[in-house]
């Protein structure tokens, strides 16, 4: 196995992220960032299962749910299987913040990625396709 391969590109791509949402300045939570990105990926979800994909407590998560409410990132509609539970679902005003901030990260590391010849970027491009390919929404299967 490329284990050692994996875990250099998942020590990178956290440095990455790090790197560009500190750069930025932001003062927004990345836990916030995460849940958008867990709900636009995997689709409407229970506050449970949203905690659980977030590796949060349920409490945080209907914490962080409520300012997220608040801020109309979010909205909660009925669940069609079980009347008393909730699904949260990402709002378009959400989805257009998520797509906001994954831009402005994107220009955030253009000074360490702005000098790389076409070879290099065709190099990420396919790492950035091999990934997708690899985490798409079958992702949890693979994982369980």
């Amino acid at each position: 196995m490329h284990t050692d391969i994996l875990e250099s590109l998942l020590v990178s791509t956290h440095r990455l992220t790090r790197l560009a949402a500190t750069t930025t300045g932001s003062t927004t939570p990345a836990a916030q960032w995460r849940t958008l990105s867990i709900l636009e990926s995997d689709g409407p979800m229970r506050i449970g299962e949203l905690a659980a994909a977030s590796r949060v407590t349920q409490p945080g998560m209907t914490r962080l749910l409520a300012t997220m409410v608040e801020e109309e990132l979010v909205t909660r509609i009925a669940d069609r299987d079980d009347s008393r539970a909730w699904l949260i679902v990402v709002s378009k005003k959400g989805a257009q913040a998520l797509a906001a901030w994954r831009a402005q990260l994107a220009e955030t590391l253009e000074p360490w990625f702005g000098e790389l010849d076409d070879a290099d970027w065709a190099a990420l491009a396919r790492a950035a396709a091999v990934l997708e390919s690899r985490l798409g929404h079958d992702a949890s299967a693979v994982a369980s």
